[in-house]
């Protein structure tokens, strides 16, 4: 039994990479904009790890994929009257298209049908029979086939109909008799409670997920089964020691956190733990609870720490088929590209409640931030009308003394030398919509500013002092611009490259170091491509509400940071 002293002493590796992980997807249907979420989170991470850590100790590593074993495959691939390999291929092949679009930036695309997968499963299992956490035993339960999960009497309700079901999600569950394996869950419940309470306090973000653990924790943990019957679950991993039975689709799927990181082989342990799981609160139990003990039975240190996410309602609604709201990201995507709906996704979602979908929000966020405030700006600051000569100028010092006397340059360059620490601080708590709030912030006193300082009256001027003026508010904008830039590609990686490279800033001047306060001394040319970064979106005329967009709000900060 592993004990709390091992547990301490053994697994206190300093870790020196960044191993990012999304959930692998279930392949019973297409990918929606909850499962682009994930994505999104993980690889704003993912980028920001990039960005930030120095190049000796770049090792930064993006896993993502999908889960193609368990019954409802085989149902659902019954139900679409194709083979079950075809099937799990044409599904994985959505995901992985949806990730390209989106600049999923991931190391490592899985499916758990990937031949390395299987034999991580079997080498696993042989792992947790070694340490005598598994036995065989008569199991009888309610099993619910859409959650691929037994469940306990307490988990259960019963439905309008009178029929049992799950007590979270709602999906009918069926009475199972069967022999199968058993985990030795119990052994490891004090274990796992000591790994959720670790990292001071920061295993499990937000607080309130790690809180639902311990609640959970509470109550003594009944063993579970990890394997099916192989003649009513045939689509699955073998169990290594006996045929008759396959790897539960749970376990089998959670191992592949170990087969990107290259187990079996002993050198995935300079991959190993994760620094960072990102998953749905919905499969808070498997990562939070059943994972961490797999692992300290098989005597691998758990992972570092666990994001979980809330999820999103569509207009004040659940999305479900049968309400038929399931928000498509690729065909949102067609109306506000595949830049604009991750950045609405970053900047409305906030891990510790249900966001809330809806497209005259998606407009009016966009079109306020991305092409007003961002966009307009640099179109301002590159356009013929006041840079004709297409450049990037140099600061004149006593114009920028006089433009310090001015108390928008003020809060202009406060605003700019906060941004990074600021920006740096929610980045590494995971507030991604503080991140976007702090540099929006800080887009709009650089708007201000040049609203006052008003250059499109000093370029009507043929006074040098004047020229000079002109050219410095330019340049000390394009500042603004470039931090901007930088610090928004976890965000906007599309978006801050067409950004950088029209201000002609060289790819390895694009790192979190280089987000210092740096005034032009010579001027230097801009690319010469089309300077419109974000045009504004006009929403189909069904879909045109101006009421509404005059009335809607944002959730209010407060709201947003009282969990």
């Amino acid at each position: 039994m592993v004990t709390r002293w091992i547990f301490s002493r053994r697994f206190c590796s300093q870790i020196q990479h960044s191993f990012v992980t999304t959930p692998i997807f279930y392949v019973n249907a297409a990918p929606h904009i909850g499962h682009l979420y994930s994505s999104v989170i993980a690889d704003a991470i993912h980028r920001f790890d990039q960005i930030t850590r120095p190049a000796e100790s770049r090792d930064c590593f993006l896993s993502t994929g999908t889960d193609e074993h368990g019954l409802k495959i085989q149902q659902a691939a019954i139900k679409h009257s194709t083979s079950t390999e075809d099937y799990c291929d044409a599904i994985s092949t959505k995901y992985r298209e949806l990730f390209g679009r989106f600049q999923i930036d991931y190391s490592r695309f899985i499916r758990t049908t990937d031949t390395d997968h299987r034999q991580a499963v079997q080498a696993f299992w042989r792992s947790l029979a070694a340490s005598d956490s598994i036995y065989s035993a008569s199991y009888s339960g309610w099993y619910c086939v859409p959650d691929e999960t037994f469940l306990t009497d307490s988990q259960l309700k019963e439905n309008e109909r009178g029929e049992k079901c799950s007590l979270e999600s709602g999906h009918p569950v069926e009475w199972t008799e069967e022999e199968n394996y058993m985990f030795r869950l119990s052994r490891y419940q004090d274990d796992v409670r000591h790994w959720v309470k670790g990292l001071e306090g920061r295993r499990i973000q937000p607080d309130k997920f790690g809180r639902i653990l311990l609640d959970w924790l509470e109550e003594p943990l009944p063993d579970i089964s990890i394997s099916r019957p192989m003649n009513r679950v045939s689509w699955g991993v073998p169990v290594p020691s006996d045929p008759s039975q396959s790897v539960y689709v749970w376990l089998d799927a959670l191992v592949n956190y170990l087969t990107v990181a290259g187990y079996p082989k002993e050198s995935f342990r300079t991959r190993w733990p994760p620094t960072v799981q990102v998953l749905g609160k919905d499969i808070l139990k498997f990562h939070g609870i059943y994972w961490p003990a797999f692992l300290l039975a098989a005597q691998i240190e758990p992972p570092r720490q666990l994001l979980v996410h809330s999820h999103w309602t569509v207009d004040n609604q659940k999305m479900s088929k049968s309400k038929q709201n399931v928000v498509d990201p690729n065909e949102r995507a067609e109306l506000y590209t595949y830049e604009g709906l991750r950045y609405f996704l970053l900047r409305e979602g906030v891990a510790h409640s249900d966001g809330n979908y809806s497209d005259t929000k998606v407009l009016r966020i966009l079109n306020s931030e991305l092409a007003d405030t961002l966009g307009n700006l640099l179109s301002r600051c590159c356009g013929k009308a006041l840079n004709a000569e297409s450049i990037f100028p140099a600061v004149d010092r006593e114009a920028l003394d006089a433009l310090k006397e001015i108390d928008a340059t003020k809060r202009m360059l406060e605003a700019l030398e906060e941004m990074p620490d600021k920006a740096s601080s929610h980045y590494k708590n995971y507030n991604f919509y503080l991140v976007v709030d702090t540099i929006v912030h800080l887009l709009h006193t650089a708007n201000n500013f040049f609203e006052t300082t008003a250059p499109w009256k000093l370029k009507k001027s043929d006074n040098p002092a004047d020229r000079a003026k002109l050219n410095t508010i330019l340049s000390v904008t394009m500042e603004v611009l470039r931090q901007a830039g930088i610090a928004a590609q976890p965000i906007v990686p599309g978006l801050s490259k067409q950004l950088l490279d029209k201000l002609q800033i060289a790819p390895t001047a694009r790192r979190w170091n280089d987000l210092q306060v740096s005034f032009r001394t010579q001027d230097a040319p801009l690319a010469q491509d089309e300077c419109i970064l974000f045009r504004r979106i006009m929403p189909p005329a069904q879909k045109s509400d101006p009421d509404q967009s005059r009335t809607e709000k944002r959730p209010t900060k407060t709201k947003k940071q009282a969990a």
